[in-house]
């Protein structure tokens, strides 16, 4: 049986870990883009993480992990030299990349870590890269230095003002497309953050693509957990996405689905925090 046993880990804040995981076959097979599910015991329940990036030297991927639920409080438990009881991948459709001219990619929070691979795809595809990353404070920035490495240009936006520059991610976007001719828009974060991306680019006519971050059973499209509309259509984030065309997205229909269970996740994660010595 292939184990997937934690090669490394990165406490990035509190709340946000980075894991190095053995994974030579998902490694291998991966794709800007790609995500996989993970169940961190034999009793728990499956989530969707973003491969953040592989190493196909060493055989193994990296996830970001934000605890907001169980499984991710789980998965903050593991040490070095731990394995995850199940992980299935590469799932979802790759990032379409290709030579398109100037690509601005924006950011917010945890949502950095899946944009990373698409900027470096996009980089390498010959693209100008300018990518906008955000959060609420500097000791939330993340992967600061690799996004860095992939772009052209990075701009740092923070809503206190404590790092680059003070505003939300839409100022730094708007700064840009006023400045220069942006060929494509690439969002990643908060459904809200990438609702208000959506409808800055719209106005300007920039194609755009926002990559959805659903509530998932199985991922493989069977349960339906995972609809969204688009262009009016039901669409399944795991197999049909997760990256859809933005201006079609209904964020609104999509920000009411993943509140549908905050307070039972909530509970959940009260009830095994109280469960479970720190």
């Amino acid at each position: 049986m292939m184990t997937h046993k934690i090669i490394k880990r990165e406490l990035f804040s509190s709340h946000v870990l980075k894991l190095e995981i053995e994974a030579p076959r998902i490694a291998k097979a991966r794709k800007a883009g790609h995500f996989v599910m993970v169940r961190a015991d034999r009793k728990g329940e499956r989530i969707p993480l973003t491969i953040a990036g592989a190493n196909l030297e060493k055989g193994t991927i990296t996830l970001v992990i934000q605890k907001v639920g169980v499984t991710s409080a789980k998965l903050f438990e593991l040490k070095e030299g731990d394995s995850i009881a199940d992980m299935v991948g590469p799932l979802g459709k790759a990032t379409d990349v290709s030579h398109k001219g100037t690509i601005l990619a924006a950011g917010g929070g945890v949502g950095v870590a899946p944009l990373l691979p698409i900027i470096e795809a996009m980089k390498k595809a010959g693209n100008r890269v300018v990518t906008i990353i955000a959060a609420r404070s500097k000791d939330l920035i993340i992967l600061e230095d690799q996004v860095r490495q992939h772009s052209d240009e990075l701009i740092i936006m923070t809503d206190d003002g404590s790092y680059g520059e003070k505003g939300l991610v839409t100022e730094g976007m708007e700064k840009v497309i006023q400045r220069e001719n942006i060929d494509e828009a690439v969002t990643i974060g908060p459904a809200v953050m990438m609702k208000f991306c959506a409808l800055l680019t719209q106005k300007y006519n920039i194609p755009t693509v926002a990559s959805l971050n659903t509530i998932m059973v199985d991922g493989t499209g069977m349960c339906g957990a995972c609809r969204v509309t688009v262009n009016g259509k039901t669409r399944f984030v795991c197999v049909d996405g997760p990256e859809f065309n933005a201006h079609q997205v209904n964020f609104e229909e999509l920000l009411l689905r993943l509140n549908g269970f905050k307070k039972l996740e909530q509970d959940a994660l009260n009830t095994f925090n109280s469960t479970h010595k720190k």
